[in-house]
């Protein structure tokens, strides 16, 4: 056996271990759900994050004090990526691998776009095309009443505690469903329902995943689970697109779904979600680097077929970022940029920190997942030259020309959002009062997962597709529970009074709540409308108390679905 069959057999071993400690750290989700250790379950969560990292560090170490010089040897590579796709072929969930691996080669060779010789290069496939292994799941058929249908869809789950009162829960969810699809009257009444025999869970809850059959027409159906003081209940049902799209949604924490193979589950959710991009669906099952794999391979598909330069996105210039997009395409791109204006007091580091905390913490539905990109060529005639400009200005450590190609050695990648003060100011009367105040419930659940935005402007939040205003400007958010709420001094004097700017001390920790409506731009009436919906968020007491709850361990449950869809208590 040669030295590549050898290199090729641990590799294809190594990801199998860190495969083998994602599926324990998931696995141990039931059983926190079970117990009620929601704590336990954030760091699970956190771990199993950071745990990727981990097995390639670990992985890269095994591999240098095995090759030693050989390390950088591209033929040997060459040799081990051949034999090692043909180690992973019989594996239906070898996409993983193949992202495994090239972590691994650019790390070792800190490779500059792509390298076809010792990485897998696929961009002209869809990965989970060739899936035709059917996803685990249950198939109930509708033969008495919908109750009783339903009665044993909540039996099929087995967990270690007892419902409430599952019959009110399965009367609830039958006639919540009927409710949801009076479209399907002509149709007929219920046919069938099929599971997935996987529980998703996140957060406090736990969530059945599958559809519903009428005669002619399916739609999705997940059903909510909580486990409360008397035992277990269902909490809500979904069975329209746009409340499973937003479950799965981009501003969400990952599930914890123990999956055997993550591709046949994604093929099954895109029957349920077929305009949610594939990159989102691994994303969100906690495949992460497999979800930036597929960003990358839809994006660049995308960009080749196109002639298009990148544009500045619109929305007022960043202080801290530079932001471009394909205008055909839904993501911004966004550059640190080498020096900040005076008045942000902050370092480089400082910027990555913040976009790693928001990565690793319960983004609540209001904060959008950012992906950390490295080393990624572009053409430089696909830069309009206003771009162009403001990156050889402003961003030139990030940049490096090669030729006719730009390298961008560090960016995030985000979906594109319509900046709020701009979908303000195009939208129908009912949109802009409706953005208005989620805007204000959108500070409240950043608040009660423990998140001060720090910059409360309008610019910094965006729009959904769905009407869900989200927060995207991570470089002065920071924990509540580090903030200093302050109620704002009196003037002693007329020289104060008059004076310019602030006349009394301001640490760095300093938040003022009674300013926030000063900055924010609103019109009058709209302005009265957020302070008569939501006018706490701009007292003192208000965020002081929040702390006080945070601080004490206080969890704060925000729900990730409307409120009607959710069943009567």
């Amino acid at each position: 056996m040669s030295a590549a069959d050898d290199f090729a057999g641990e590799l294809v071993r190594a990801f199998a271990d860190y495969n083998a400690r994602f599926r324990e750290i998931t696995q141990r989700a039931k059983r926190r759900f079970e117990r009620q250790e929601w704590t336990a379950a954030r760091l699970d969560a956190i771990e199993r994050i950071e745990l990727y990292d981990v097995c390639v560090a670990e992985t890269s170490r095994r591999i240098e004090a095995e090759l030693e010089s050989e390390i950088a040897n591209r033929t040997l590579w060459a040799q081990v990526k051949a034999r090692y796709a043909e180690l992973i072929a019989p594996l239906l969930d070898q996409e993983l691998n193949k992202t495994f691996f090239n972590t691994l080669t650019r790390r070792f060779f800190k490779t500059r776009g792509l390298d076809a010789a010792i990485e897998f290069v696929a961009l002209e496939i869809e990965p989970t095309d060739s899936l035709t292994h059917p996803v685990p799941r249950y198939s109930f058929s509708a033969t008495r009443s919908p109750a009783e249908l339903f009665r044993r869809v909540l039996d099929g789950y087995k967990f270690a505690v007892p419902y409430a009162d599952v019959d009110r829960c399965a009367a609830s969810i039958a006639a919540s469903v009927a409710q949801q699809l009076d479209a399907w009257e002509g149709n007929g009444a219920i046919r069938a329902v099929e599971m997935l025999e996987t529980v998703f869970y996140r957060e406090r809850r736990a969530y059945l995943v599958g559809r519903v059959f009428g005669e002619r027409e399916y739609a999705p159906l997940v059903i909510a689970l909580m486990h409360g003081t008397q035992g277990l209940r269902a909490d809500a049902v979904m069975v329209k697109r746009d409340d499973v799209a937003v479950l799965f949604g981009f501003t969400r924490s990952y599930f914890q779904a123990d999956l055997e193979t993550v591709g046949d589950a994604v093929v099954f959710l895109r029957t349920l979600l077929p305009k949610k991009p594939v990159n989102e669906l691994y994303t969100v099952l906690g495949r992460a680097k497999q979800g930036k794999t597929e960003r990358y391979r839809h994006f660049f598909r995308h960009f080749e077929s196109v002639d298009e330069p990148f544009v500045h996105a619109d929305g007022e210039r960043g202080l801290v970022m530079a932001v471009f997009t394909l205008p055909s395409y839904p993501l911004v791109f966004k550059i640190i940029r080498d020096r900040f204006a005076p008045s942000k007091l902050m370092a480089r580091q400082d910027v990555i920190d913040k976009y790693q905390l928001v990565f690793k913490h319960d983004r609540a539905g209001r904060l959008i997942d950012a992906q950390e990109f490295r080393f990624l060529r572009f053409p430089r005639e696909r830069f309009a030259p206003a771009v162009l400009k403001e990156l050889f200005d402003s961003c030139r450590s990030s940049v490096i020309e090669d030729g006719d190609h730009l390298i961008i050695t560090h960016m995030y990648v985000e979906r594109r959002l319509r900046p709020l003060n701009l979908f303000l100011r195009e939208s129908a009367p009912e949109l802009v009062e409706r953005a208005v105040l989620d805007y204000g419930l959108a500070i409240k659940d950043l608040a009660s997962s423990n998140v001060f935005p720090g910059d409360l402007l309008l610019k910094n939040f965006g729009v959904t597709r769905h009407g869900r205003v989200i927060f995207y400007d991570y470089d002065e958010l920071c924990l509540v529970t580090e903030c200093r709420f302050r109620e704002l001094p009196a003037p002693r004097d007329d020289d104060e009074e008059m004076h310019h700017g602030a006349w009394y001390y301001v640490g760095d920790a300093d938040v003022f709540p009674e300013q926030f409506t000063e900055f924010l731009g609103l019109p009058r009436r709209h302005r009265e409308m957020l302070i008569a919906k939501h006018g706490e968020i701009f007292t003192v007491r208000w965020w002081q108390e929040m702390q006080q709850r945070l601080s004490a361990g206080q969890f704060f449950d925000i729900p990730p679905y409307r409120d009607d869809v959710r069943l009567a208590r």
